[in-house]
């Protein structure tokens, strides 16, 4: 284990909680006039690199203030999380590892619906709305590809997302495979047969 301090500028992290996104720290630099520290952490991609960056900072002299206010932004998250479990509209159920095939890097999973691992996700979204994926490409969907980038569109939402290889626990079985889910993997196909159509009926004309 590191013993290697977490810091923001001259403010060691003391505590910190991940929740609905973001991630709420709590500092401490006992030698600044204002000792205490509370913001948001994230990281950037940028260029390659990633860049660390707290947002939304606030310090003061007053510990309990502080706390205080460390305390109510973890509250804030937390009911974003219930409010969007509120307005997910299919049973939160987790997919496990039993419910799935073996992840065969020897096999391609190009066009199928795979979940990934629930360790790879935070506690809070460890359910099939975020685990089912259908993988439309990439170099790691591939069978014994070098490659672990894999390219999906996630069923509940629809939105384009990517996962490596290395998250993915496998092919969900066809009898853990919820209904709501076959519903939403039947029009992304459909969408997908429109889009190759078009370029040959243009071709026709």
């Amino acid at each position: 284990m590191s013993d290697e301090k977490r810091m923001a500028e001259n403010y060691e992290i003391t505590q910190a909680i991940r929740i609905g996104g973001r991630e709420v720290v709590f500092g401490v630099d006992e030698k600044a006039e204002r000792p205490y520290f509370c913001a948001f952490y994230g990281k950037q991609f940028l260029f390659g690199f990633i860049k660390e960056r707290y947002e939304e900072c606030v310090t003061g002299d007053d510990y309990v203030e502080i706390v205080e206010l460390f305390s109510q932004r973890i509250k804030e998250q937390c009911d974003k999380v219930r409010a969007e479990w509120a307005q997910t509209e299919v049973p939160r159920k987790r997919i496990t590892a039993e419910m799935c095939s073996p992840n065969d890097y020897a096999q391609s999973i190009e066009g199928k619906i795979v979940a990934v691992k629930l360790s790879t996700l935070h506690p809070e979204y460890q359910s099939a709305e975020h685990q089912l994926i259908y993988i439309t490409g990439g170099s790691g969907a591939r069978a014994n590809s070098r490659g672990t980038a894999c390219f999906c569109k996630n069923l509940y939402t629809g939105e384009d997302t990517r996962w490596e290889r290395y998250d993915i626990q496998g092919e969900i079985k066809t009898a853990h495979l919820p209904d709501w889910a076959k519903e939403r993997l039947a029009v992304i196909q459909a969408e997908q047969a429109q889009k190759s159509k078009k370029p040959a009926e243009r071709g026709a004309r």
